[in-house]
């Protein structure tokens, strides 16, 4: 399994302390960076679960995940823990107790860990989680997942593993409050990554950790977003992309030698506010010029060039290396579009996305040809509403590729340094 689902799935089991903050009278609401910052943070929560079992389901609290509010003993939850290590997390799902003793239950947004905010224990929202517990731990990282066939043992025909066939043994159906980005119904499905142009979307493994969705615009240039190679102020590029996971003689990969941001990039202000997500972008120079064995998609200031009516009315091909498909490039084949346009060079979609589909490219097609417009950044809270999910828009770096591509501009080296100089 590739690096990057492993990093990014591991910083998901955790949940910060931070939500624990205030009195069991207080209706908490998080604002979209909030539970960003959450999903990416790892800081045990001082708050125990409450309740008491009822002794049926024994073990200790050993785990170095213990009590942070996801069950990760194996069988019942993630399988971070040896089996009966992290017993306060998981009695309730052992002893099928599903209750409301969070402080936050019945405040009508769900706050489990994975679909939720995190602020309370598994099984201690059910008011507000109920409609989704039971796609609790599962995912569609199956070979036949979206087939419309069942495959997971005892429910269908077992030639999936347990809990890897969601989609279909479970149905598509999403509520719009959880934190996926699903829009009432999961349209995704997973891209032949040995055909063009989801052969040259791939995935960078960070040689720091984890890892981000990324797209060949250049012979040796990949489009990616900002955040994924900043850390704390720090630019820290260094790291390997590969693509064509399903060619026939197998992936091509290539190091990282240079990048390029945008000048006014500012990773604490990104993350404290909604200000500058339009520039939310990465070009990525690479070693080997994979592009010229590869192909590469085109790139277009789609706004700039058409207006943002028109923009609006085209069909959005987006695919990314989700967290819940394993190994599987999964997206949207043409069945959404952008929703609102913003004047600081971002634009609001309705195409499912998810964690790890950061960097993902939003391609049109134009003919035999594809065209990225977007790549995808983060999400947007929305009072009374669903969250609003953000891409960064090419316009603001469509003009640069070439110069970037023949080393006139950008930083020559991916080791960590400070914010990068703008364009020359």
């Amino acid at each position: 399994m590739r690096m990057g689902w492993i990093a990014l799935a591991a910083t998901l089991f955790l949940a910060p302390a931070a939500l624990a903050q205030g009195t069991a009278d207080e209706t908490v609401h998080l604002t979209s960076r909030e539970i960003g910052n959450y999903l990416r943070t790892y800081t045990q929560k001082p708050d125990k679960p409450t309740g008491v079992s009822t002794g049926r389901y024994t073990g200790s609290d050993t785990c170095q995940y213990a009590n942070d509010g996801e069950c990760d003993d194996p069988g019942l939850g993630t399988g971070a823990c040896r089996q009966g290590t992290d017993y306060s997390d998981c009695w309730r799902l052992a002893e099928g107790v599903e209750d409301n003793s969070c402080r936050w239950a019945n405040d009508g947004e769900c706050d489990e860990p994975g679909f939720g905010t995190g602020a309370c224990t598994q099984a201690t929202d059910l008011a507000d989680c109920g409609s989704v517990i039971n796609l609790r731990f599962r995912n569609d990282s199956c070979e036949t997942a979206f087939n419309g066939v069942c495959n997971e043992p005892e429910i269908g025909d077992g030639t999936c593993a347990a809990r890897s066939d969601r989609a279909d043994c479970f149905g598509r159906e999403r509520p719009m409050g959880i934190n996926d980005h699903y829009f009432g119904f999961d349209d995704r499905v997973f891209m032949d990554t040995s055909t063009f142009p989801w052969s040259v979307v791939g995935e960078v493994s960070f040689d720091s950790g984890g890892g981000c969705t990324a797209t060949l615009i250049a012979e040796n240039v990949i489009v990616t977003a900002a955040h994924c190679i900043s850390d704390n102020t720090t630019i820290d590029a260094r790291g390997v992309f590969r693509t064509g996971f399903d060619r026939r003689g197998g992936p091509e990969e290539a190091r990282i030698t240079g990048y390029l941001i945008d000048p006014e990039w500012n990773e604490q202000r990104f993350t404290a506010t909604d200000e500058i997500d339009g520039t939310d972008w990465a070009l990525l120079r690479l070693r080997r010029p994979l592009g010229r064995e590869l192909g590469f998609v085109g790139v277009r200031a789609l706004v700039e060039s058409e207006g943002q009516r028109a923009a609006r009315n085209f069909p959005l091909y987006q695919a990314g290396y989700s967290w819940d498909t394993g190994e599987h490039l999964s997206g949207n084949a043409g069945n959404c579009t952008m929703t609102r346009i913003y004047n600081d060079n971002t634009m609001a979609h309705d195409c499912d996305t998810t964690r790890g589909d950061s960097g993902s490219p939003f391609m049109i097609q134009d003919g035999e040809e594809y065209f990225i417009v977007a790549t995808d950044s983060n999400f947007r809270s929305n009072p009374g509403g669903p969250m609003i999910y953000i891409a960064a828009r090419s316009d603001r770096w469509a003009d640069l590729v070439d110069d970037f591509a023949a080393g006139r501009i950008g930083n020559d080296g991916p080791r960590p340094r400070g914010p990068g100089k703008p364009p020359k």
